[in-house]
């Protein structure tokens, strides 16, 4: 097994590229090792000294690490426990991934449809490119809020991404836009 690595606009995450499907459809977020209980894959990664967040999406494994940690020293465990865990054949995930964007029911419901398609059409294979996931998390009053996951969450660019990206690509479609900020979950 070959696992290729890409670098993303994050400084203190890592692509990983196993050439195989590691979720196939949607993404899975662990931002620390407690929330990595449904996914043997992320729980063994998490076992690498430096590892803060584990990201998997359709074909490749984002990885975050400390920032006191370089990536000369723990990119080859890294490599190590995703090899280990795609020989040994454990499942990616235990049970069923979860849903990408958060449920909106209510007046907006049309607007939220629409933002949800554009999401998912433009911004999402352009960010999962870089390592990263955004997703739906809400819409009041004209402002659309997004959670950042993977190589996006914490990204240096990631606020201009947001406003000069994401931002005018929605308002440009949906005129009930007037904003989009992060929100931590």
């Amino acid at each position: 097994m070959f696992i290729q690595t890409e670098s993303t606009p994050n400084p203190a995450t890592l692509k990983f590229l196993p050439g195989q499907e590691v979720l196939g459809l949607g993404t899975a977020d662990f931002p620390n090792p407690e929330s990595a209980t449904p996914s043997p894959l992320a729980q063994r990664v998490f076992q690498v000294a430096g590892v803060t967040g584990v990201f998997l999406g359709s074909d490749f494994i984002t990885v975050t690490k400390a920032d006191d940690v370089e990536w000369q020293h723990v990119k080859p465990e890294i490599l190590g426990a995703i090899m280990e865990h795609f020989q040994s054949g454990a499942a990616v995930m235990e049970g069923e991934a979860a849903s990408s964007h958060a449920a909106h029911d209510g007046p907006d419901s049309e607007i939220v449809g629409q933002i949800k398609e554009l999401l998912d059409s433009r911004v999402r294979p352009a960010v999962a490119q870089d390592g990263g996931d955004i997703t739906f998390h809400g819409f009041e009053r004209g402002v659309v809020y997004l959670h950042m996951k993977g190589a996006c969450a914490g990204c240096p660019s990631s606020t201009l991404t947001l406003k000069m990206g994401i931002e005018n690509l929605l308002r440009h479609y949906i005129p009930e836009v007037t904003e989009v900020r992060p929100v931590a979950v």
